[in-house]
């Protein structure tokens, strides 16, 4: 048997296994990716969060745990079929439908076949399912729960069916919030990313869509019935740094609450639950930025996601989660290590760097001037000395001289820009002592990406490979929904353009 025949045979078999060996059965899953999030990232979070939170200093600290840091209970190989690092597409393809293929695949094999989601299983049997992601609702990670295309740049096919407009198989999904409007408007509309003239946010509104697009729609949604269509920014949502002083869109924890409650208010007296997936996108971006407070930010919102979700479990023990990074991003690690440098920035790099680009005057003393009076503040370096001031104006750009200071201070260190192939961790929750119990013995241990959603399959009762069935007959009559003739610039490597 060659190489790739027995990895694929002993693939199906681990998944066969991990099935049959459910012991946790549930009505509702709730699964959290913390796209980019790597150990170190919780490392950083919870010392710095503790920091500002007590006050001691990095020489005499009072560490405090954070949330996620009680729920660990396995790790997780990421590599993709094609490379030892992936990407978020391929990782996602493992996460979502239980299937190893290329470095920007969107839920087909190598070959390019369809393969079922178990977002799409839940929902062909009664389920409720949903999609949140600080990014755009179309990027990799989501897109990969309900939608089936060659290449993950294909957003504004990602994008149509997700909504059910060209997906063999209908709508799949009664939820999705947050970012990626631009996807869904037509060309010629302000900040369309389309080449057409498919109006999307139209073809929700005339499908029973609740559609909003500001802060202010957000708020109504808490009440509204499904399905429900929430996009609250062209591209990526705003770092949660930044959020907080602009408060113009939802937090991920609030897009979350709405998320769960109104999943459960649609199907709590139905007899059927839901399958409910949030990404916390940012982490991933703030890592390709090398960006360091930004990153902890992230990932302490992801802990406050974790924390909110295991309360509401409490309350709902019909309910488990699980939680996995795609892969970590930035390659960090702490050494000389002390994250007080960082308590006092209050905006992102790209926030910074924007600002820069837009208001920065053209004389060069003038420059320098702007520089130290208002950009500096913001990153927390009202200190700075001459030469780092020298330094960040010498770097590339001033966003990537800003966090290259604040690195340096703090003893964090990035290998990369991009992905790393090291393990993840698994956390997992269910309420009461016997069934998280019964959750962590599943579990335990080391476990393929690919494994995981056949784990929930079995937790569920759902069948995957009848949905994979039904994708390729409809393939079989017309495979133009798949983006096929894009199967020729499939492999997109680990390339920063896509995170």
């Amino acid at each position: 048997m060659h190489i790739r025949s027995a990895l694929v045979a002993g693939t199906a078999l681990i998944q066969t296994a991990v099935a049959n060996s459910s012991s946790v059965h549930a009505k509702n899953v709730i699964y959290i990716v913390p796209d980019g999030y790597g150990p170190a990232s919780q490392n950083m979070a919870r010392d710095l969060a503790s920091l500002i939170e007590t006050g001691t200093t990095g020489t005499n600290p009072e560490i405090h745990e954070l949330p996620v840091d009680d729920l660990a209970i396995g790790r997780v190989r990421t590599h993709s079929a094609n490379r030892m690092i992936t990407d978020s597409a391929a990782s996602g393809t493992a996460f979502a439908a239980g299937h190893k293929s290329y470095n920007g695949a969107i839920s087909v094999t190598p070959e390019g076949l369809p393969v079922g989601s178990i977002l799409e299983a839940a929902k062909l049997k009664g389920l409720k399912t949903g999609l949140v992601s600080t990014t755009s609702i179309s990027d990799a990670t989501p897109a990969v729960y309900a939608a089936h295309v060659a290449n993950r740049g294909s957003q504004p096919l990602i994008a149509e069916q997700e909504l059910g407009y060209s997906h063999p198989l209908g709508p799949m999904v009664d939820l999705l919030l947050g970012g990626g409007r631009c996807n869904f408007t037509p060309r010629g509309a302000q900040g369309s990313c389309r080449s057409d003239d498919v109006d999307l946010l139209e073809y929700a509104d005339s499908q029973g869509f609740t559609v909003a697009t500001t802060r202010a729609e957000f708020k109504t949604l808490e009440k509204a019935p499904l399905p429900i269509l929430g996009l609250f920014n062209d591209g990526s949502m705003r770092y949660e740094m930044d959020r907080r002083i602009e408060q113009d869109e939802p937090s991920l924890l609030e897009m979350t609450q709405t998320a769960v409650n109104t999943l459960h208010r649609a199907t709590n007296r139905r007899g059927k639950g839901f399958f409910l997936m949030i990404e916390a996108a940012r982490i991933d971006h703030a890592g390709h930025d090398n960006d360091p407070a930004n990153h902890a930010h992230e990932t302490w919102m992801y802990n406050d996601v974790i924390a909110w979700v295991r309360d509401w479990i409490d309350s709902h023990p019909d309910t488990i989660l699980l939680s996995a990074a795609d892969h970590e991003t930035g390659g960090l690690t702490l050494s000389g290590y002390d994250p007080l440098p960082l308590r006092n920035t209050t905006h992102s790099r790209a926030y910074l760097q924007a600002l820069w680009d837009a208001d920065r005057p053209s004389n060069e003393a003038e420059q320098r001037v702007y520089l130290v009076s208002t950009i500096l503040p913001l990153a927390g370096l009202e200190n700075a000395s001459d030469a780092e001031i020298d330094a960040i104006l010498a770097a590339s750009s001033i966003g990537s001289g800003v966090a290259a200071l604040l690195s340096s201070r703090a003893g964090v260190h990035w290998s990369t820009g991009g992905h790393t192939s090291v393990d993840v961790t698994l956390h997992g929750y269910a309420a009461g002592r016997v069934k998280r119990a019964a959750l962590r013995a599943d579990l335990a241990g080391g476990w393929d990406n690919t494994e995981l959603p056949r784990y929930i399959e079995a937790v569920l009762r759902l069948d995957m490979d009848g949905v994979t069935r039904r994708l390729r007959r409809a393939a079989e009559q017309d495979d133009s929904w798949l983006g096929a003739s894009e199967v020729a610039k499939r492999d997109l490597g680990d390339h920063d353009h896509y995170h």
